[in-house]
């Protein structure tokens, strides 16, 4: 069974918090950085999805690297990918002037390039510095496959070090990693397929629940990596209400995850447009998951 990979076995998706007029909480992301690598977390990934990326602007991006680069001891991987390879090319320099561990690459979207064109945004990217790359594929985001074959033949080539997988398909996952070289790590991109992905082979978990389950998703791991599949089994079954939690139609992630660092006096704030709102209720709905999972623990701000 897969060791933790280079960057760790639980590595949080972290929010980008706001203050009340909706601008960058420097001095929040920090306390909140520091937090999750206290409570279950080995790294670190700012400015991805979960970090509502596309909100932001570059100088926000640079400025929020360097506050938590400068803040923890714990790898910390800078969300660079854009629709426009040039764009994530000039981000990755950036990030790397930053002093960051490694790039988060998504999937070109919107634009619905060719695997040729993909390939080509990934060694493009991977060219600009010498941060280790991981691709991020996630079709329902981007509207784009990343076929396994265009995977083996950048990982082939030293292009990227590995993927953070949210296709939601463990047989293809599996294909990719026999095919790939020795060394290429795949990270579960959905927290809820994280144990069926280490099964095949996937080293940890790029995780939106570590926010507030990053012990009980390490432990789950561990499980698994001793053999203990039947804890690790249960782990997971208690872990579903937080999967369901994350996100839905109503409350798309990070919306949940926003209202569950609120409800435990964490910085957060709330999401800038097109986002929306907290759905009425749902903090309430962050207290009853948390004391579900936590039913000693009572939340209390750091």
């Amino acid at each position: 069974m897969p060791a933790p990979g280079r960057f760790g076995a639980v590595i949080c998706a972290m929010v980008t918090p706001f203050d009340e007029q909706g601008g960058l909480d420097i001095a929040g992301a920090v306390k909140l950085a520091r937090w999750l690598v206290e409570n279950g977390n080995d790294g670190l990934v700012l400015t991805g999805t979960t970090g509502e990326a596309t909100t932001l602007s570059d100088s926000e991006k640079v400025e929020l690297w360097k506050a938590v680069r400068q803040a923890v001891a714990a790898p910390v991987l800078a969300g660079t990918g854009t629709a426009s390879t040039a764009h994530s090319v000039e981000l990755t320099r950036m990030a790397a002037d930053a002093g960051v561990d490694g790039a988060l690459v998504v999937t070109p979207y919107y634009n619905r390039p060719s695997q040729a064109g993909i390939d080509a945004h990934f060694r493009a990217i991977a060219a600009a510095s010498a941060l280790p790359v991981i691709a991020y594929d996630i079709p329902k985001r981007t509207g784009r496959e990343l076929k396994t074959s265009t995977l083996v033949n950048l990982a082939r080539d030293g292009a990227i070090a590995g993927v953070k997988d949210a296709a939601g398909s463990p047989a293809a996952t599996a294909v990719l990693i026999e095919q790939a070289p020795s060394g290429f790590e795949v990270y579960s991109g959905d927290d809820s397929y994280t144990l069926p992905l280490l099964a095949v082979g996937a080293v940890g978990v790029i995780s939106v629940a570590s926010h507030w389950a990053g012990p009980e998703i390490g432990e789950m791991i561990a499980a698994f990596a001793k053999g203990d599949t039947e804890a690790a089994t249960a782990l997971n079954a208690r872990l579903g209400e937080s999967w369901e939690f994350q996100t839905s139609d109503a409350a798309p992630n990070p919306v949940p995850t926003k209202a569950m660092m609120r409800a435990l006096g964490l910085p957060a704030g709330e999401c800038r447009l097109p986002m929306g709102p907290t759905p009425e209720g749902l903090v309430a709905r962050a207290e009853q998951v948390w004391s579900n999972l936590h039913p000693r623990a009572v939340p209390a701000a750091p």
